[in-house]
């Protein structure tokens, strides 16, 4: 069976931990994962000085068939993806298709709500960031599912959520086994 590709998008002031972490436990559990600069380079600082270098530039991917859109948190991160005209549409486009987005620490409340995606749904975003956000069902917990949508609440979430998107695509075998090879115990 051969997997579609999910893209983590990153964005200066990305949140290192949950960014990394999903691509870490995506990649363990076999799910190709291309990370995605919206800078016009492929370097991008997280939020605590960490550079990494990035697969790919936005304009570089066709997202039609991704299998997931991942956005990291962190500020300024988040409001990055949120002011990337092309990737909001994007992520419009995949929920509407039914196709699986995830959002952790503070894009839930800053990318996806004001675009309309978790209109009416269960959420969390990093605690506080609810607060100005109508006609989202802000839940407790770390992670929270809704139908194709999957967020996360901040860093230490980064490993549930990271496994929630592998347990989604894969099956909780598949999550379980990673997570049991990381010594991480749901």
């Amino acid at each position: 069976m051969t997997m579609k590709t999910s893209f983590i998008l990153l964005a200066d002031g990305f949140e290192e931990v949950e960014a990394l972490t999903s691509i870490d436990v995506m990649r363990r559990a076999g799910m190709p994962v291309t990370t995605v600069s919206i800078n016009p380079g492929l370097e991008v600082t997280g939020a605590h000085g960490v550079t990494v270098l990035a697969d790919s530039l936005y304009g570089d991917n066709d997202y039609s068939d991704a299998e997931w859109l991942v956005l990291p948190g962190g500020v300024p991160g988040a409001p990055n993806l949120a002011a990337h005209e092309a990737l909001c549409d994007e992520l419009m486009a995949q929920d509407e298709r039914g196709g699986k987005v995830a959002a952790i620490c503070a894009s839930p409340a800053v990318v996806l709500a004001p675009l309309g995606i978790l209109a009416g749904r269960n959420a969390v975003c990093y605690p506080g960031m609810e607060a100005d956000v109508e006609g989202v069902n802000w839940c407790d917990g770390a992670v929270a599912v809704d139908r194709n949508v999957v967020t996360g609440n901040g860093p230490a979430a980064a490993a549930p959520f990271a496994l929630t998107l592998v347990a989604q695509s894969l099956g909780r075998d598949q999550a379980d086994a990673v997570a049991s090879g990381m010594l991480f115990s749901l």
